[in-house]
């Protein structure tokens, strides 16, 4: 399906180009293409390849460890339902938990590389290769429709455009996300006992036991009493940075008795003041909750893994580097992809063909209740997350707009994903071409995203 998709797009974005004179010039596709494809691999595959270098090398010591298991036991009753495939010990399990908590708190650069790695131990029960299992496209589903607490960017949007309580999106986009992802765990679970997707045979579980990792001597150890006594310090810790950071003015107190509120001060390259912080007190205990999980989520990560490793006696370092050594060969696997997928979406939207696919749409929407200037969003939302961002800075700049159409727009941004763009760097990283209905699924719950958002904002702030 994605080869004709690929296909269609350049040759309908050529010929609308020659219809609307948009062949050439500084806007015309080839431009835009060859622009694109720069923006691909330097602005995207390099940047990835040095954070996946980063997080591989943590997830290696979470797995040597055995730390990643530990905490996948939680959600264990959930995943075996939605992963019937897939062993409980296998190590998959574990980077598909990590996975959707990074995308659950809004950690973008951290949940790409996990996804990423899950992908790979997915591929290792994968009976034919280059064929999506029904446990990836379950995996891509859920991944493009995730539930998601804190749309940092989105928030970030609204507050730099000067739109009134910005944080106010979060609720509705925990709503729209919830169900978005409803309708993709069951589009999936629909669509791959449809014949016309090919479904593959099951994975035998002999097939199954041989990509699992045994369990290591490393993980067979216990740690001490003093080192329990450490992890506990670790998260009194972690609790002690959410607190500072839900109520800043207890952190400009402490700063204060210590003697370093002049040092902070001359650090903040932002320049905040205590009053500029006490403006944190407009949002709810829920949002300032939220908010200091995100923040302080990716530190306590970092620290907990490698305390945690360190105290089962293992190389942390050595383990380290062996495990971000994975992060520059992912990222050259997925370049092509990405470049290919990013032409094509640089050909179909500088010709004006989702401008001219809108104008269409355009009585059926209203006949519908749905805003046509939000339609830009919906279509631009799963092709390009740079795109679709620029259509939502015009969105909350756009001063006859109403505040409830720029909510809306922020929480499809911030509900929705960038489905083509994920299905190209996931599947890449494992040489899938034949993806069967993750892209039908992934569709559908970028849909149920967008009308999710109408019809929440619209309850909401309507």
């Amino acid at each position: 399906m994605l080869n004709w998709i690929w296909m269609g797009m350049i040759v309908v974005g050529v010929i609308v180009a020659a219809l609307l004179d948009q062949l050439t010039g500084s806007n015309g596709i080839v431009e835009g293409m060859f622009s694109m494809v720069k923006v691909g691999v330097v602005n995207i595959v390099i940047p990835l390849s040095a954070i996946m270098m980063l997080w591989l090398g943590i997830m290696r010591l979470a797995e040597v460890s055995g730390a990643i298991q530990a905490v996948s036991r939680f959600v264990r009753p959930i995943m075996t339902r939605l992963f019937p495939d897939v062993p409980n010990d296998h190590p998959a399990m574990s980077a598909m938990v990590m996975n959707m908590a990074a995308n659950m708190l809004g950690l973008g650069n951290a949940a790409t590389p996990l996804g990423l790695k899950a992908m790979q131990h997915l591929d290792e029960l994968n009976s034919e290769k280059g064929t999506a299992t029904n446990a990836m496209c379950t995996f891509l589903a859920i991944n493009t429709s995730s539930v998601t607490l804190i749309p940092a960017t989105a928030i970030g949007l609204l507050a730099a455009q000067g739109i009134a309580e910005p944080y106010a999106i979060v609720g509705t986009t925990i709503g729209a996300t919830l169900f978005s992802t409803i309708v993709a765990i069951l589009a999936v679970k629909t669509f791959e006992k449809m014949p016309i997707f090919n479904r593959v045979s099951a994975v035998s579980g002999g097939e199954a036991d041989a990509g699992g990792e045994k369990e290591s001597s490393a993980k067979d150890r216990t740690i001490s009493g003093r080192g329990r006594v450490i992890l506990g310090l670790i998260l009194a810790i972690f609790l002690g940075i959410v607190l500072l950071e839900m109520f800043p003015e207890k952190r400009v107190a402490l700063q204060e008795t210590l003697g370093l509120r002049e040092i902070a001060i001359q650090l903040d390259a932002d320049g905040a003041t205590l009053e500029e912080e006490d403006l944190d007190k407009t949002r709810s205990g829920f949002q300032r909750f939220l908010s200091a999980i995100s923040v302080a989520a990716i530190p306590f990560v970092l620290v907990f893994f490698v305390v945690f490793a360190a105290l089962k006696r293992i190389p942390v370092y050595e383990e380290f580097v062996e495990g971000a050594k994975e992060g520059w060969n992912v990222a050259v696997r997925i370049m092509p992809f990405i470049v290919a997928m990013l032409a094509a979406l640089a050909m179909l939207r500088n010709s004006g063909a989702l401008f001219l696919f809108q104008n269409l749409l355009r009585p059926v929407l209203e006949f519908v209740k749905f805003p046509p200037e939000l339609v830009p969003m919906a279509l631009m939302r799963p092709l390009s997350g740079s795109g679709s961002q620029g259509v939502l800075v015009e969105i909350l700049t756009n001063e006859g707009l109403s505040e409830t159409i720029k909510y809306t727009a922020a929480t499809m941004f911030g509900s929705t994903e960038t489905t083509f763009y994920v299905l190209a760097v996931y599947f890449g990283s494992v040489a899938v071409r034949r993806t069967r209905h993750a892209l039908a699924a992934g569709l559908c719950a970028d849909l149920a995203g967008v009308i999710a958002a109408v019809v929440i904002c619209r309850a909401m702030f309507g």
